[in-house]
């Protein structure tokens, strides 16, 4: 069963950036199309970024459109989400998974940006 780890989460200020990453075993990143999600709290969790397979693509949500950039490295089986000028708003646990998503999710990364 594939396990997927986040990491790279935690409290920055509004502004500030943080470089998040995704390890999978096998080759789970490999041979999927990729994607960060993410869930605050009392809401339901979404995907705020995309990317394909040989990572020639990528798409974003609106509101971390020109903010985030979604990237991987399958020889590492990983999967990278550089978030920049962070906003309050963007507090959330932050997961990554296939897309579409297929169970089991990881245990997320918690980012918290507060002043």
């Amino acid at each position: 069963q594939v396990q997927l780890v986040e990491t790279g989460g935690g409290l920055v200020k509004p502004g500030g950036s943080l470089r998040l990453s995704c390890a999978a075993s096998e080759t789970f990143v490999s041979i999927n199309a990729m994607g960060w999600f993410r869930q605050a709290p009392g809401k339901q969790r979404i995907l705020v970024a995309a990317i394909t397979i040989d990572g020639s693509t990528t798409n974003y949500a609106d509101s971390v459109k020109g903010r985030f950039t979604i990237s991987r490295d399958n020889a590492k089986n990983t999967v990278y989400l550089q978030m920049n000028s962070l906003k309050p708003e963007d507090t959330a646990v932050y997961y990554c998974n296939a897309v579409p998503w297929t169970d089991p999710w990881g245990q997320g990364t918690q980012v918290t940006v507060s002043s």
